[in-house]
């Protein structure tokens, strides 16, 4: 790996990288932006589901990134630039020093997807997460606790957006996603393949400590407020976390990890894929 010397935040070969903010919002047809010395590991890791296109990185950074930097493939260019040029080019103040540009995956096909799992797996289905923070931290705990893979719904914020990477430590370039799927059609195709679709509600239900894990569970997550809708909720098993007087409802990617670590670890026997 032989890095390219910038010195000016001008330069047409990193316009992928200029005015970062920004392009977060328009989106960037099929690639993403990724940051942070630990994202960057799991995007180059043997485990990562993505493809590296460049990186960009202040120059006091190169010398211990080099190991991780020594894994790509070497018609991937390495930008370094001094602090203020990488500051320029991405539009703030970049501490971390780090970006990368990445492919996302291929669209997978749910029903071969799903036929594939194990006997006993865990998925999770996302519907109309709208904030990033909450995205990451699903994520995060899905690829922690064992769960085989995350069902996004057209509701959802993407994935892959910068934010949501950072807070999933990576756990979004690594972990099977479907996206597109409706709610119902998560439901369906979840059905159809012998999973038992849990939705999870501050409604009637009963709790998830006394509910009986299936084999195949999709654990159905709605947004912080609306919910999951009725149509879903009339459909699945529901379930819910009982709280402490006065409060209605956990944080969405804290009920994430507290449903999927019962159901992951029920009765002593692990169900990671």
């Amino acid at each position: 790996m032989t890095p390219i010397f910038l010195t000016s935040s001008d330069d047409p070969r990193i316009a992928a990288f200029r005015d970062v903010r920004e392009r977060d919002l328009t989106g960037r047809d099929g690639l993403f932006i990724a940051e942070g010395e630990v994202v960057l590991n799991v995007l180059t890791s043997p485990w990562s589901r993505c493809r590296t296109r460049a990186v960009l990185l202040a120059e006091k950074r190169l010398e211990k990134l080099a190991p991780v930097l020594a894994r790509l493939d070497s018609e991937v260019p390495v930008y370094a630039a001094p602090q203020d040029v990488l500051d320029s080019i991405a539009g703030f103040h970049l501490h971390r020093g780090i970006l990368a540009l990445g492919e996302k995956p291929d669209p997978m096909d749910p029903d071969a997807f799903l036929a594939a799992r194990p006997a006993r797996s865990v998925l999770v289905g996302a519907v109309g997460i709208g904030n990033a923070d909450n995205m990451g931290g699903i994520f995060r705990n899905a690829a922690a606790l064992g769960a085989c893979g995350v069902m996004v719904d057209p509701g959802c914020c993407d994935p892959f957006y910068r934010k949501a990477i950072r807070v999933s430590v990576g756990a979004v370039l690594r972990t099977p996603l479907m996206a597109g799927l409706t709610a119902q059609a998560m439901v369906e195709r979840a059905e159809a393949h012998g999973y038992v679709p849990l939705a999870l509600t501050p409604g009637e239900g009963p709790e998830l400590a006394a509910l009986p894990v299936p084999d195949r569970a999709l654990v159905l997550l709605g947004s912080e407020g609306p919910g999951l809708p009725a149509e879903v909720l009339a459909r699945a098993r529901p379930v819910r976390i009982p709280m402490a007087s006065g409060f209605d409802s956990l944080n969405v990617a804290a009920t994430s990890a507290i449903v999927l670590h019962h159901l992951t670890r029920s009765g002593g026997e692990s169900r990671t894929c």
